[in-house]
Formats: structure tokens, C-alpha cells, sequence
């Protein structure tokens, strides 16, 4: 399987037309970018948030073409270490124009299935995918693109049945 790294997924942005939406299933993420940020946080130590100005930027650049971009985050409770940190950051997210809603796993309507093999996954104008695919210690390894049309299908059916019941930011208190 060939895989695409961040910066080539992410070079995805310049090029959809009208919305990406991001599935996050996982408690914990080994992103070298996030490391010493994340380290911070956890000692108590104020930061500045400069790692993730070229997200900040990108996101304000399609979001301002009107272009939407959102994310369910599908979370355990009592939520991981990362998952509180990250939840302390997704103001910045939103700030920059995303929209992020919160799914625990505890909701999930019985019988829901996941698409590649349970992987998080950018879907980029209901057409193409970028399958995260993560090493054992939660190692980001890059993202696999999919057009297959029946795999599509099954995330947009997904994408629309988690997004119509999770919980916005503003209204999801961990």
C-alpha cells in the first residue's frame, strides 16, 4: 500500500471543491509536530500555539473561499490526557473556521459499522479519501487515497449518521 504523508495529504486542501470532513477515532496521536507542545501542556507551561500556524493559516484561506471543513471527534470517556488537551486547543480550530462536534463512543447507534478498518479518514467533496494509517505506538505512518466508490459511499453514510448526533464544541462539556 502506497501512502501519502501530511504534507502531501494536506496539500489536498488546495485542491477540493466545497467540503472536507475528518473522522477521528483514536484517544491518543504520535505527531512529532505535536510532542513538545503536548509535553507543555501537561507540565502546566503556558504556550504560544506558533506549531500550528500553517494549519491556522490553511484552514482560514478555504474556509474564507467558502469552503467548509469539519470533523467529528469520536472520543472515550473519561477522555485520555490527549483528548483533554486537545479539547483545550479546538477553539483555535474553530477560531480559524472549522466545525468540530464531539461523539462518545457510549452514543454510537447499535450495530455501527467503520469503513476501513476502522481507520480516521479525510473525505475530501463526497469523492476521494485519505486513510490515516498509524504505527503501533499511535505514530502517525501516512495516509492511503481511496476513490473506490462503494468505500466512499459507506463514509459519507457514516459521515452523515455521526455528524447528525454529535455534539458541538460549544455545547460538548467533558
Amino acid at each position: 500500500m502506497d501512502l501519502i504523508t501530511p504534507a502531501q495529504r494536506d496539500e489536498l486542501f488546495n485542491s477540493f471543491k466545497r467540503d472536507a470532513f475528518h473522522l477521528e477515532l483514536r484517544d491518543d496521536y504520535g505527531s512529532p509536530i505535536e510532542d513538545t507542545p503536548y509535553a507543555r501542556w501537561q507540565r502546566g507551561e503556558p504556550d504560544d500555539y506558533a506549531w500550528l500556524d500553517p494549519w491556522v493559516t490553511l484552514m482560514k484561506r478555504v474556509t474564507g473561499e467558502g469552503k467548509t471543513v469539519r470533523r467529528v471527534r469520536v472520543v472515550t470517556e473519561p477522555h485520555s490526557q490527549y483528548v483533554g488537551w486537545e479539547h483545550s486547543l479546538t477553539n483555535l480550530n474553530i477560531e480559524a473556521g472549522e466545525d468540530i462536534r464531539w461523539l462518545p463512543r457510549h452514543r454510537f447507534p447499535e450495530g455501527t459499522t467503520f469503513p476501513v478498518d476502522g481507520n480516521d479518514w479525510w473525505l475530501y467533496d463526497d469523492r476521494l479519501l485519505a486513510v490515516g494509517h498509524f504505527g503501533p505506538e499511535g505514530r502517525v505512518l501516512g495516509s492511503e487515497i481511496i476513490e473506490d466508490p462503494d468505500i466512499v459511499a459507506e463514509c459519507i453514510r457514516l459521515r452523515d449518521l455521526l455528524w447528525a448526533i454529535a455534539t458541538p464544541h460549544a455545547e460538548y462539556k467533558p
